[in-house]
């Protein structure tokens, strides 16, 4: 069993969990819920902005521990200062030590967008994501099926979330649809969690127009983003080169002040 097929199957059984215990219309009533959104896309798209998706995640299957003794409080409103376009707040507890209170606490203290980042099954996280104070979320096309990207990007959408699509491979390309804001190119691969910067570049020519291109992850210095905005990138998730430092915040600072945007 790779290590996404792990992360799928135990996250089956939390969303079970869940459903027991908040019920939909419980989430729907929440004082989140009715926010409007801010837009992903607008924030990556805006000039003036540096087009990074910071993200918060305190480890990963691969590394393990990343950063234990971050907050979500000190990171993201450091980001925000320093000049990140939106956030990505990682809310799966099991592999990535994340939870849905840093994500409503991101939400409470910032005025950027949201991403939640984690791994989308059912409905039920689409309603729960609005709740918590998403502003959009992501949809791994390797997790999923067509049809079921079609369903939860179309919900997501009806509740006014925006959809990240992420592929990894030019046949999940075919995944996208009309519900889809953003296509982001992940270089990891989720079945060995290794990274290949390549795959992006390999990628981003086929992605169709009318779609915001964002490279996700192995994203080191700020030269690599001027080759990726060369490529036709325009947005750019990073996390772990500034969590795996203890001062994720002076690091992420120090790398927009050597950006030429």
């Amino acid at each position: 069993m790779t290590i996404l097929e792990q992360i799928i199957a135990n996250k089956r059984k939390e969303v079970a969990g869940r459903k027991l215990n908040v019920t939909t219309k419980t989430l729907e009533q929440s004082a989140l819920f009715e926010r409007k959104i801010l837009p992903v896309s607008e924030y990556i798209l805006d000039i003036e902005k540096t087009g990074i998706i910071a993200e918060f995640k305190r480890k990963s299957p691969s590394r393990g521990m990343i950063n234990s003794e971050a907050t979500v409080e000190e990171v993201t409103t450091g980001y925000f200062r320093s000049g990140a376009s939106a956030l990505s707040i990682l809310t799966d507890f099991t592999f990535f030590g994340g939870t849905g209170h840093d994500l409503a606490r991101a939400r409470e203290l910032n005025s950027i967008p949201i991403l939640r980042k984690d791994f989308m099954i059912d409905e039920y996280q689409i309603i729960e994501s609005k709740a918590m104070g998403a502003d959009a979320i992501l949809l791994i096309a390797a997790a999923l099926e067509r049809k079921t990207v079609r369903s939860l990007a179309r919900l997501a959408r009806s509740i006014e979330l925006q959809v990240m699509l992420e592929v990894h491979e030019p046949e999940e390309l075919d995944l996208i649809n009309e519900y889809i804001d953003l296509v982001g190119i992940n270089n990891r691969d989720l079945k060995t969690f290794t990274i290949d910067l390549e795959r992006s570049f390999r990628l981003a020519g086929m992605i169709p127009d009318g779609f915001v291109r964002i490279s996700e992850s192995g994203i080191s210095s700020p030269f690599i983003i001027q080759k990726l905005k060369s490529s036709g990138f325009q947005g750019f998730l990073i996390g772990e080169s500034f969590m795996r430092t203890p001062d994720p915040v002076s690091a992420f600072s120090r790398f927009v002040a050597q950006l030429i945007i």
